[in-house]
């Protein structure tokens, strides 16, 4: 049996009653467009963040870009962050008009290198967009400090990091607005695409619900401001709905599983995930680091054990953004570690027995 790094089927087979029961739900309600499920989606993701608003929408990506937008972030403008994330972070600030500046990132826990951040504000910065990486709050406090002297927004990018949490309080309740995934493979997952934005702010809530819409307010068929279909599907957000309910226990079962990986690799040549002082770490992935990553992972694939790299090519080097103009070496922690890095399997209903052979070819191949 091949492993890979992440599995639903265990998940949805001990759900599968419930998540059919949502299915049927929405196809018999009669509305299947923005209708009850979406609106107590967003009410009950609200109130878990303690937050006042929850807009739901298509995708992470979407929810990126959309609350850029509501945050009055467009041509001209510039955001800075970091190379060292999924694409989509740096394609939801392009999508804009925005251009994305980088800032590089700490070697040993992969986040945001906050004591840069400030040489990188121009005249022309409008906002800071910190990414949770792997399920890891970055240090929010001097980012927000920043943002309130400079007039900046600051926007998280909490789509790795359901219910992670930095001195007691969640991700995504810091800055002016965070945008989430709901990306199957996410801490918070659903069956298909899905994503949604969280923010205390009534403008920005406003602006949101008429970006994923259309441009639309209030009377259909009439545009305010021009956008596009961005909704949220109401047979994901009833799903989401019901694994909301059980999310405390999906961030139990990580935990145990990057507790068992600690246990048993902590005395190899591996360097495991450190977890800064303050934070809860929710592990979307278990990252860890090796000078010979890649001779290590085709040596696992003997024991049919199919890894992979978060990421092997930081956005900096990618061809669709070499007109940012970053050359090789301009963020050179992102780039070692982007030579070193590979993710371990982690899901919470990833079997023992399957881990165990993870950590036992681990240990031989090393």
């Amino acid at each position: 049996m091949t492993t890979y790094v992440w599995d639903y089927l265990p998940e949805y087979h001990s759900e599968r009653e419930d998540i059919l029961d949502a299915v049927d739900k929405v196809f018999s309600s009669g509305a299947l467009v923005l209708a009850d499920s979406v609106k107590g989606f967003e009410e009950e993701f609200a109130a878990y963040h303690g937050a006042d608003h929850c807009v739901g929408v298509d995708n992470g990506t979407n929810a990126l870009k959309l609350a850029l937008q509501a945050l009055g972030i467009g041509p001209g403008d510039e955001v800075i962050t970091v190379s060292n994330t999924a694409a989509p972070t740096v394609v939801a600030i392009d999508g804009t008009g925005a251009t994305p500046v980088f800032v590089d990132v700490n070697e040993d826990d992969f986040l945001m290198d906050v004591d840069q951040v400030e040489a990188a504000i121009t005249e022309r910065t409008k906002a800071l967009l910190p990414v949770h990486l792997y399920g890891q709050c970055v240090d929010l406090e001097p980012l927000q400090a920043l943002a309130d002297r400079h007039g900046l927004a600051l926007l998280e990018d909490c789509a790795q990091a359901h219910g992670a949490t930095r001195h007691g309080r969640l991700a995504g309740t810091t800055g002016d607005a965070a945008a989430f995934s709901f990306y199957p493979t996410k801490v918070l997952g659903a069956y298909g695409d899905g994503g949604a934005v969280v923010t205390s702010r009534a403008d920005v809530e406003a602006e949101l619900r008429k970006l994923r819409y259309y441009g639309m307010e209030k009377v259909y068929y009439t545009v305010q401001t021009p956008a596009h279909n961005s909704r949220l599907d109401e047979v994901q957000a009833e799903i989401l709905r019901r694994k909301l309910t059980r999310l405390d226990g999906y961030l139990a079962g990580r935990q145990e599983v990057a507790r068992r990986y600690q246990e048993a690799l902590s005395d190899t040549e591996l360097v495991l995930p450190k977890v800064n002082e303050g934070n809860t770490h929710v592990y979307y992935v278990y990252v860890v680091r090796h000078p010979e990553r890649d001779r290590i992972i085709e040596a696992l694939k003997a024991y049919d054990i199919n890894l992979n790299i978060s990421y092997p090519w930081p956005v900096h080097t990618m061809t669709g953004f070499a007109h940012l103009g970053y050359g090789k070496g301009s963020l050179p922690v992102t780039e070692k570690l982007a030579g070193e890095i590979f993710s371990l399997p982690m899901y919470p209903s990833l079997p023992s027995g399957l881990q165990d052979k993870v950590i036992t070819a681990l240990r031989e191949v090393l």
